[in-house]
């Protein structure tokens, strides 16, 4: 990406293009400053001015060389720098991916972690795995514009096995993974990218050295949640990647329900990326071996009506209606049977406002507004139990609403899922997408503007 950014602007300014080409080809030289007792004190100190200062002069740039890189003016750069703007989320992710800091030293001045982790692979410091509702975060003005730079630590660990140098247990990876769920539930997205590398070198570490089988099940589970965050956020081909790894640790595991949840969340990926008729197959195909154990527990039988619920938006995705409306009836119906409380543990936590939900969408998918507007009349926030839930099923009457040529009835859901959970709005490509499109149809609508700056289009 950086290569291409230069290589566009060379026309207009040659030289310095040249020039900086040379220079950042023998930059990653400097990579040392970044574990240096100065840089330590610095991101302590949430100083992130003077680190981008001393990346930038490590690598012999001057202000405006850095500025041309990132698309900014000199002046701009002095005052990044200078701390004047320390609230400009988007310009200081870019100064310092340009100046090569790394994702860790960027989360942590930034107060995405508490201190300056080690890399994946060395000693594992979980401090930044603390309970998120006692952590700081500076990121809500800007949820879409740090992940990016932290998921740099994600893509790395997707490159390869990562592992932790100490020993790390099955206990070791539920702690890690419950506390990344909350991360997910509440839409700190920020946070769970920064935690995720940890967390999957954890779950990697305990494998090698565990006795408990079920830690295959939880390893699967980790590159579960890895790859759903990652697809929230519209990194498809990363998600791909967590998604097949799930796959075979599931089937390594030979439980059933495991299966299934990677499979669903493989599924998700694919017709993402406009594999639908596969990722029919693929989930049905999960559902059914569910189905086979008896549906005797109520986690089996959550994990079944779920599943019929993701084969029903798959099928509706490739346009196969009869399918998609019986798959729903079925999910409905599995749904009624199973006993509901805030305070269980399973992976699927199906209720009749989650299926409805479903159905929503369902209908959204094959085109049809009125019914999916109507799905959706009995349901209210109160009815699902996390924040990622609540403003999913705003952004999804969103949807349905727009697809209806409703706009003001459009503004108020998306308003209403930004209060409920910012980051299924700021932070999901096509929640963007739906305001970018809503401002440009109908740019007079009441409330538009105030959406298009809570957005942060």
């Amino acid at each position: 990406m950086r290569i291409l950014h230069i290589v566009s602007t060379e026309r207009d300014h040659p030289a310095t293009v040249r020039r900086i080409s040379l220079r950042l080809s023998g930059a990653w030289m400097a990579d040392a400053l970044w574990d240096s007792p100065h840089v330590s004190a610095l991101v302590r100190e949430r100083r992130i001015g003077p680190l981008l200062r001393a990346g930038r002069t490590a690598r012999g740039m001057r202000q405006a060389d850095l500025g041309l890189l990132i698309g900014y003016s000199a002046s701009a750069v002095s005052r990044l720098e200078s701390g004047r703007c320390k609230d400009d989320f988007a310009k200081m992710r870019a100064a310092a991916v340009a100046v090569g800091m790394p994702s860790r030293v960027l989360a942590a001045v930034l107060g995405v972690t508490e201190s300056l982790p080690a890399r994946v692979a060395g000693t594992a410091d979980r401090r930044d795995e603390e309970d998120p509702v006692r952590r700081r975060s500076l990121l809500t003005a800007s949820l879409a514009a740090v992940p990016t730079a932290l998921l740099v630590g994600v893509d790395d660990a997707l490159a390869s096995i990562p592992t932790t140098a100490g020993p790390a247990t099955s206990a070791d990876v539920v702690r890690l993974l419950g506390r990344a769920r909350t991360l997910y539930d509440v839409g700190d997205h920020a946070r769970l990218a920064a935690a995720m590398p940890n967390l999957l070198a954890t779950a990697h570490t305990a494998v090698q050295q565990a006795t408990d089988e079920a830690v295959l099940t939880r390893l699967a589970a980790c590159y579960d949640l890895c790859t759903q965050t990652l697809s929230k956020l519209g990194k498809y081909g990363a998600a791909r990647s967590a998604a097949d790894r799930a796959t075979v640790y599931a089937h390594q595991s030979g439980s059933p329900l495991a299966q299934a949840a990677s499979a669903r969340m493989l599924g998700i990926v694919l017709r993402h990326q406009g594999q639908g008729s596969i990722a029919q197959r693929i989930t049905l195909e999960a559902a059914g071996r569910v189905e086979q154990t008896g549906l005797r527990t109520s986690e089996q039988a959550a994990t079944y009506a779920q599943m019929l619920c993701t084969c029903a938006y798959t099928a509706a995705g490739v346009e196969d209606r009869g399918t998609a409306i019986e798959l729903m009836r079925s999910a409905r119906s599995a749904a009624a049977r199973i006993p509901t409380s805030r305070t269980d543990t399973r992976a699927f936590k199906v209720t009749p406002a989650s299926v409805a939900l479903y159905e929503v969408g369902v209908h959204w998918a094959l085109g049809d507004a009125g019914a999916a507007v109507h799905a959706g009349r009995d349901l209210a926030s109160r009815h699902f139990d996390t924040s990622e839930r609540r403003g999913r099923f705003h952004t999804d009457m969103a949807r349905a609403w727009w697809l209806w040529d409703k706009p003001d009835q459009t503004i108020v859901a998306l308003m209403n899922a930004l209060r409920e959970a910012p980051a299924e709005v700021r932070n999901r490509p096509s929640m963007r997408a739906l305001t970018r499109d809503l401002a440009r149809r109908r740019p007079r609508a009441v409330g538009v503007k105030d959406l298009v700056r809570a957005v942060g289009i």
